[in-house]
C-alpha cells in the first residue's frame, strides 16, 4: 500500500466533526484492490477507518456513485446482509477534490481467487454455501421497511441495464469490436418478457467483494455495492456464475478447468439450486441470457476502467490496461452464452 493523495488535516477535520468518537492523528494507506473508488485505510488513535472516495479527474455520468453505496450500505445495518457500519458522507467536493465517505474497517478475510487454496475441502464447501446464503437475503431485503422503495428506476430492469450499459460503452469505446456490437445487438432482440420481480440487486457479486471472519469461513462484510440498485435477482446469480466460467488465476479469477469436486466448489448448477431452494423457486429459464446479459455488463465496465487508464484518471493504470484488454474476450463470452439461451 502507498500514501494516500489528498488533505490528510482536512479529512481528520472532518472526521473530528462527523464520524463519533474519532481521534487522530491519522495514517493512510491505499488498498491496491479496486479500480473504480479508491479505497484507502485510515488509522487513528480511536481505531481503523476505511475512506472511499469518487476518482479526480473527468468522470462518466452516474459513474462512482459513492453517495449511493454509503446510502444502501446504511440501510441494511438492520438486516440479514452483513455490511460495514457506516460513519458518514461527505459531499463537500471542496474538501479532498471528490465525494468520499468513511466507514469501519472490518478485520476479515479477503479472497482474491475462487479456489481458495488456503482452505480445506471442509471450510470451502461452507464458504461457497455462505456466498449463495447472503446473494439470497440480498435479494429478500424488505424494500419498504429499509426504506430503499425509491433506490432505483422503474421498468424493466434489463432494458435499462443494457440502454445504460451500451450508453457507457459507447462513451469510452476506443476501438471497434465486433462482437461486442453483435452483443449488444442481440441482447436488445432478445430481452425477456418483464415478470415484474424487483429486488435489491448488488450489481458485482463475487468472491473478492466479500469479507470473510478470520476464524471460520462466514461471510462478515460485502463489499463494492457501486453498481446496486433496484432490479432483477437472476443478474446478480449470472454475475457470479460468468466469474466462475473464466480462467483461474489473477487476471480470470475464474474456475475453468478446475476440479471442483475435489475442492468442494459447488458446480453451477448445484449453485443455482442452492439459491433457488433458498428463494423457493422451481428453476431459472433461459439462464443464458442473464449469463450473456453480465458478460456484456462487464465489458462495458472494463472499457470504461480502460478509457480512464488512457485518460490518466485510473486508481491504478498499468492493472487498467490490464483488464481493459479482456473486453473482446467478454464479449466472445457473451456471444456464446446466448447461443444457450
Amino acid at each position: 500500500m502507498t500514501a494516500a493523495p489528498f488533505d490528510l488535516v482536512a479529512v481528520e477535520a472532518w472526521m473530528a466533526a462527523n464520524v463519533p468518537d474519532f481521534r487522530g492523528p491519522v495514517r493512510v494507506e491505499k488498498f491496491a484492490t479496486g479500480q473504480s473508488n479508491p479505497t484507502f485505510k485510515l488509522t487513528g488513535a480511536s481505531g481503523a477507518y476505511v475512506l472511499r472516495r469518487k476518482p479526480p479527474g473527468l468522470l462518466l455520468k452516474s459513474a462512482h456513485a459513492v453517495d449511493r453505496e454509503f446510502r444502501v450500505q446504511r440501510a441494511l445495518a438492520a438486516s440479514d446482509v452483513p455490511v460495514a457500519r457506516m460513519h458518514a458522507l461527505c459531499e463537500d467536493e471542496s474538501l479532498i477534490g471528490s465525494m468520499f465517505y468513511v466507514m469501519e474497517y472490518v478485520a476479515g478475510r479477503s479472497f482474491v481467487d475462487p479456489r481458495v487454496p488456503d482452505l480445506s475441502v471442509a471450510d470451502r464447501t461452507l464458504l461457497f454455501d455462505d456466498m449463495n446464503r447472503v446473494l439470497a437475503a440480498i435479494h429478500s431485503v424488505d424494500l419498504d421497511g429499509s426504506g430503499l422503495t425509491d433506490y432505483g428506476p422503474q421498468g424493466n430492469y434489463y432494458q435499462r441495464q443494457i440502454d445504460r450499459w451500451t450508453k457507457q460503452y459507447r462513451a469510452s469505446e476506443t476501438d471497434v469490436i465486433p462482437d461486442m456490437d453483435a452483443l449488444i445487438d442481440w441482447l436488445h432482440a432478445n430481452l425477456p418478457p418483464d415478470d415484474g420481480w424487483v429486488t435489491l440487486v448488488h450489481g458485482d457479486y463475487r468472491i473478492d467483494n466479500l469479507l470473510f471472519a478470520p476464524d471460520s469461513p462466514t461471510c462478515i462484510a460485502v463489499l463494492d455495492w457501486e453498481l446496486s440498485t433496484l432490479g432483477h435477482p437472476f443478474a446478480d446469480l449470472a454475475a457470479v456464475i460468468m466469474q466462475w466460467s473464466l480462467p483461474p488465476g489473477n487476471t480470470g479469477r475464474g474456475l475453468a478447468g478446475v476440479d471442483r469436486q475435489a475442492l468442494g466448489i459447488p458446480e453451477d448448477a448445484a449453485f443455482v439450486d442452492a439459491y433457488c431452494a433458498r428463494m423457493g423457486l422451481a428453476g431459472i429459464e433461459r439462464f443464458g441470457f442473464y449469463l450473456a446479459f453480465c458478460f456484456f455488463r462487464m465489458a462495458s465496465i472494463l472499457q470504461g476502467v480502460k478509457r480512464r487508464a488512457l485518460d490518466g484518471n485510473a486508481s491504478n493504470p498499468e492493472r487498467a490496461l490490464e483488464l481493459g484488454a479482456l473486453v473482446p474476450a467478454f464479449a466472445q463470452g457473451g456471444l456464446h452464452a446466448a447461443k444457450s439461451a
